[in-house]
């Protein structure tokens, strides 16, 4: 590699390789050790004779550099410059010619070395996005059948036999059978989910115990891991703005270093006449710590480590840019339903009036709402149902878009009932609903809950409040937003009542409510006016435009959404917004190493450089500075594998 350029049956994750267990960078150990005796005596200007060094030192280099030298011939034949290959050919030469064969060959072994270390550093931090390709089978059993069948012939709507302890391998929907399945792999999430029939499975998650029937729904390239991999790899091919311009910095900067080693022996050998071999070595000394290997590197290793540690906690994100935006964010911005709530309506207060219970008030509710398939209508039911009350049944039923529904009860001796909002049963009472019954929807609705009023001919049963029940991790990730410095502002389509009731539970003070989608965007047009870096957070359907104006576009719940996947910066295959500030701090993190690798990386060249000008360098200390700096960035960047957020 040239330094500039760059199925399993078991849920159980495979052995992390280790930096010694590679056998390449054991060899090169080996070979390095064999010739730093030779080195270390050279210090003290010991040497062995030169019929011993010379043949010895000759044969590990060609061993060793063959590819490294022929590379480098072949760019000094081409006029490429910008090789690295060629400033370690030239500087390799120089060595030799000076007859410091331990120089040689140690500049050789060396760089070899940080060329293997750069390997290891880019394979490890993919090896997350290896995991998920490995962690999918490649064939499935279809009913009726007695061999398996590759997935890739597998059609829609295909039956699949999935026996306990099996991976499944493709998405789709439990027609027999239950069971516990891990599904980890996609959403991040460490406990077993039970599944049902009717339940959505996704390919890579582990079947528990259960013997499943699985119907096809997605073809074996479309299926939710599929797409996850497919992404996350296009995600660490994508450069970073880093990146980019150190890669488009190295074209001119070797070409530079070779100018600045021939003008460092040109000018005092012709100019001053001084010793050529004296100067000679101050030039390879500026070739040899000028290899960009290490200021090349640092960027990558580090992106990549950060999307895989992301990548086992079920986050998707879409390439190193967006990790560098989370870093620079000031502000974020939430929608309100499904984000900060859990989206699901449920009945948290009944009040019963005008000598009616609550049991009555619940039962007659339960019995209008099964003829409605609205979320508020199924919550009524499930609150009936919790109870162990039998609906009341209903005959000529109406519904009024907008308002409620109406219809004549076969228990009451009042047959006609209404239900809805206030506004629609005032109305069929031809407004006469008493005060205290106003109080308490009003009360209700400073309290982010909706009311539903029942009333029986013009008499006001009794009132259910409704609520989307907040997050029980929201409030604990706002608060870290805010202690990571962040404003939090509410973007929401709900009326603003319930949106500031929930922001006053959560600590958010900038709340903008009632929005259409197209509003959305344009307040988040005004909040990177405001705030030069903004990140969205939204379930990625009606958010969609907003998500797509921020810096950074964060869906969450985007398992099974491929809207969601596919058009947000970030992905949340789960539901845990507490990943949030982790993101955050990640994004940060990583931009932080890029920054020390790379200051460090030119802080060391720069030193040396000046030291090679003034006359006080060594072949040998610009080796082990050089190949030092390598391999302190690749483990810099390595080492946010084992990034954990703090709260």
């Amino acid at each position: 590699m040239n330094c500039c350029n760059n199925n399993k049956t078991s849920s159980t994750e495979p052995p992390k390789e280790n930096l010694l267990d590679n056998k390449k960078i054991r060899w090169l150990i080996g070979a390095f050790l064999l010739i730093l005796p030779f080195e270390i005596l050279s210090f003290f200007s010991i040497h062995f004779p030169i019929w011993v060094k010379a043949p010895l030192s000759l044969l590990m280099i060609l061993v060793i550099g063959r590819k490294v030298i022929v590379d480098g011939i072949k760019s000094m034949f081409t006029l490429r410059f910008s090789d690295i290959n060629l400033l370690m050919t030239v500087a390799i030469g120089g060595a030799i010619y000076l007859y410091q064969f331990e120089e040689a060959v140690i500049i050789v072994v060396l760089f070899t070395l940080s060329e293997a270390m750069e390997d290891y550093g880019v394979t490890q931090s993919k090896k997350a996005l290896e995991d998920l390709v490995n962690r999918t089978p490649k064939t499935a059993l279809i009913k009726g059948q007695s061999e398996k069948t590759v997935i890739d012939d597998i059609d829609i709507n295909t039956i699949i036999i999935i026996k306990p302890g099996d991976i499944i391998p493709l998405d789709g929907v439990i027609v027999a059978g239950n069971s516990f399945l891990d599904e980890a792999m996609i959403t991040g999430e460490p406990l077993p989910k039970q599944k049902f029939t009717g339940d959505s499975v996704y390919a890579g998650s582990h079947n528990s115990q259960g013997y499943l029937e699985i119907k096809v729904t997605k073809s074996s390239k479309d299926t939710t891991l599929a797409k996850i991999i497919e992404l996350t790899y296009e995600a660490a091919e994508k450069k970073s703005h880093s990146q980019k311009f150190i890669e488009s910095f190295a074209k001119f900067y070797t070409p530079a270093v070779v100018l600045t080693a021939t003008l460092i022996v040109i000018i005092p050998v012709f100019a001053f006449d001084k010793e050529f071999n004296f100067w000679l070595v101050q030039a390879i000394t500026v070739l040899i710590i000028s290899c960009p290997c290490a200021l090349v590197i640092s960027t990558p290793v580090t992106v990549f480590s950060a999307i895989g540690n992301a990548t086992r906690r079920g986050v998707l994100i879409k390439g190193g840019k967006f990790l560098e935006e989370l870093a620079k964010a000031k502000a974020i911005a939430f929608d309100k339903t499904r984000t900060l709530t859990k989206g699901e309506p449920q009945v948290s207060d009944v009040f019963a009036y005008n000598e009616f219970s609550t049991d009555e008030v619940l039962a007659c509710a339960a019995g209008l709402e099964l003829f409605s398939e609205h979320p508020i209508a199924k919550s009524i039911i499930a609150k009936a149902e919790d109870a162990n009350l039998e609906p009341h049944k209903f005959c000529n039923f109406r519904a009024v878009a907008g308002k409620g529904v109406e219809g004549e009860c076969l228990i009451c001796d009042n047959p006609s009932h209404y239900l809805g909002n206030l506004q629609f049963v005032s109305d069929r009472s031809d407004g006469s609903v008493e005060q205290y019954v106003k109080d308490r929807v009003s009360k209700l609705e400073s309290e982010g809950k909706t009311s539903i009023v029942i009333s029986e001919q013009k008499m006001v049963k009794g009132i259910i409040g409704i609520t989307d029940k907040i997050r029980t991790e929201s409030a604990k990730m706002i608060e870290n937003i805010s202690t990571l410095g962040l404003t939090p502002v509410m973007l929401t389509g709900d009326n603003k009542k319930p949106a500031v009731f929930v922001a006053n539970q959560l600590g958010i003070k900038d709340v903008r409510a009632e929005l259409l989608p197209e509003q959305k965007d344009e307040e988040i047009r005004k909040m990177t006016e405001q705030f030069g870096h903004v990140i969205m957070v939204g379930d990625g359907v009606n958010d969609a435009p907003a998500l797509a104006r921020s810096s950074v576009g964060i869906a969450i719940g985007a398992v099974g959404s491929d809207l969601a996947v596919e058009n947000a910066d970030i992905a949340l295959m789960n539901d845990n917004i507490a990943l949030i500030p982790y993101l955050i701090s990640l994004g940060r993190k990583c931009s932080a190493k890029i920054r020390l690798n790379i200051l460090s990386s030119v802080g060391v060249k720069a030193i040396f450089l000046i030291l090679a000008i003034l006359g006080y360098s060594s072949i040998a200390w610009a080796i082990f500075a050089d190949v030092g700096m390598t391999m302190i960035v690749v483990l810099n960047g390595l080492s946010l594998f084992r990034f954990e957020y703090e709260t």
